[in-house]
């Protein structure tokens, strides 16, 4: 039996009324950063490599002098390294060149790389300038080669907005930091022509690791907005960029994972030393009580009890000292212990930005989807009444509401219907003979099926979307058991928990961590990347 019942997908009047809520009024009248590159004929062209190359040199010498400061922090304590400062000077002052310097901590301030062009470089295009910026990070830093490569655009166009904006610096940076650079120079000038001798770049210091250089300086809103510009919007640096922070996160919260370990086996440790130092000062008391009968009942002599003494007193100086050595280890840990804080802090910043950049790239998505269909608005019709109700997809002229085209399919699951990456997807089908419940992407122009995946989807399920990531229940046939994945826009699976959850579970992302339910109705913590289940914190 077949219904007219119709059901509008108002993704226009949603989307824009979520995206208006964005405030960029005070970004909205900024220049924008449109960078002016040399665009002639060349007598020798240079390749990538041989570019690249240019900041690798660099970085190698940076990689090298941070190496031999190895054994200089190796006997510091945490405080001491954390208190202590330097500065290398790599490269040439007329060619290529960096500042390094790491000092004592500034409130929330950054230490910097400072990546300076002398007056004899020639460097004339930004897109050679983020291949010699990649090389250096490659080798300073161990960037891979896309993570270096995004960290350069995001480096570049984060100099070029903030160029001349020495207040912003100063309030940003470490006073050595700004002690080295020169006013007229900091930042990165739009034209190449100004680049040689009148660039001083700045890379903001993190944590180390994947975190070495801080996205969250180098990403802010004035950075994203500039993106945002772009034709596309900027989608995929940002996309990359969220993905990077979210690794950073699991990696910082691996470290503090791994120090607290640490911390409580020491705390053990401790705990140990102290009862037995406590048990030995017992004995020593014990032993000046004999040896204080002794002399009373004769049994020794005042020579003999004098040497006993001696040795006792001996014995509690070295008791004395193992105490203020256990203090100074107890020091140690508290230290150690604001250090895990700090990179739990930083894990749990980096998820939550990561997050919010993904809801504003999914908006953008969506805006972008709206933009492109003015003409049109698509809905659902629902044809079938089933368990999972199924309709077809279909085009609205917004003026008058009459129906523009009607998809052939008509086994859509009604509610599942998403724009991802401006893709029209659902998922469709029914599980009879040889047909199949899958993911599907449809032709917004003839609304006719464009692709499938090649995995089995529980006939209920919802398509969840975070950023371009989807997530639905797919189901093994075989033994009728469900779990959830994770697919991208091309609807390939990703990933696949390995823990069976509910036919009808739900999925919600918060904080870098993916609620659902067991197969039982329990909660279910996974991560949202690789499905894998989250232990309790």
């Amino acid at each position: 039996m077949k219904y007219r019942v119709f059901i509008t997908i108002l993704l226009l009047s949603i989307t824009v009324a979520v995206f208006a809520q964005v405030d960029r009024g005070e970004l909205e009248n900024l220049p924008p950063v449109v960078f002016i590159n040399y665009e002639g004929p060349y007598h020798r062209i240079d390749t990538r490599e041989q570019i690249r190359q240019l900041g690798v040199v660099l970085g190698r010498q940076i990689a090298e002098r941070e190496r031999g400061m190895e054994p200089t922090l190796a006997n510091m304590s945490t405080e001491q390294r954390r208190a202590h400062s330097y500065r290398f000077e790599v490269g040439a002052l007329n060619r290529y060149f960096i500042i390094h310097s790491v000092s004592a901590p500034e409130g929330s301030k950054f230490d910097a790389d400072i990546f300076g062009l002398g007056v004899d470089t020639g460097v004339d295009h930004v897109r050679n300038l983020r291949w010699i910026i990649q090389g250096y990070l490659q080798e300073a830093y161990n960037y891979s080669q896309n993570d270096a490569a995004l960290l350069a655009e995001y480096i570049t166009i984060y100099n070029a907005v903030y160029r001349g904006s020495w207040d912003f610096f100063a309030e940003r940076y470490k006073t050595p930091v700004i002690s080295h650079l020169i006013r007229d120079r900091a930042g990165l000038s739009i034209r190449y022509d100004e680049w040689p001798g009148r660039t001083m770049m700045l890379i903001p210091l993190g944590h180390g690791g994947l975190s070495s250089i801080d996205t969250s300086a180098i990403s802010d809103r004035r950075v994203i907005e500039e993106l945002r510009r772009e034709e596309d919007q900027g989608v995929p640096q940002r996309q990359g960029m969220v993905d990077l922070m979210e690794r950073q996160a699991e990696e910082a919260e691996q470290r503090a994972q791994t120090q607290r370990e640490s911390i409580r086996d020491q705390e053990s440790q401790i705990a140990q030393d102290r009862q037995q130092t406590e048990q030995q000062r017992q004995q020593v008391a014990e032993e000046r009580r004999q040896t204080q009968e002794d002399r009373e009942a004769g049994r020794i002599t005042e020579e003999q009890a004098r040497e006993q003494e001696q040795e006792q007193d001996q014995r509690d100086s070295e008791l004395a000292q193992r105490d203020q050595q256990t203090e100074e280890r107890d020091r140690a840990l508290d230290q150690q212990r604001d250090e895990a804080q700090r990179m739990e802090d930083y894990a749990e910043r980096q998820f939550d930005s990561a997050q919010q950049q993904r809801e504003e790239i999914a908006r953008d998505q969506q805006a972008a989807i709206v933009q492109e269909t003015t003409d049109s608005i698509f809905g659902v019709t629902l044809e079938k009444t089933t368990p999972t109700q199924m309709g077809r997809i279909v085009r609205l002229n917004p003026e008058t509401g009459s129906e523009q085209r009607r998809s052939p399919l008509d086994t859509v699951h009604i509610r599942t219907v998403t724009f991802v990456s401006g893709r029209l997807i659902a998922i469709a089908g029914e599980n009879r003979g040889n047909r199949a419940v899958r993911l599907i992407e449809l032709n917004q122009t003839n609304l006719e099926m464009a692709r499938q995946g090649e995995d089995d989807i529980r006939p209920g399920s919802l398509l969840w979307v975070n950023g371009s990531d989807l997530y639905a229940i797919t189901i093994d046939l075989r033994s009728n058991q469900c779990f959830l994945g994770r697919f991208d826009t091309g609807l390939t699976l990703q990933a696949k928990s390995a823990v069976r959850i509910h036919p009808e579970a739900s999925v919600t992302i918060q904080q870098g961590r993916l609620l659902t339910q067991r197969e039982n109705g329990a909660p279910l913590l996974l991560n949202p990347m690789d499905l894998t289940e989250l232990g309790s914190r």
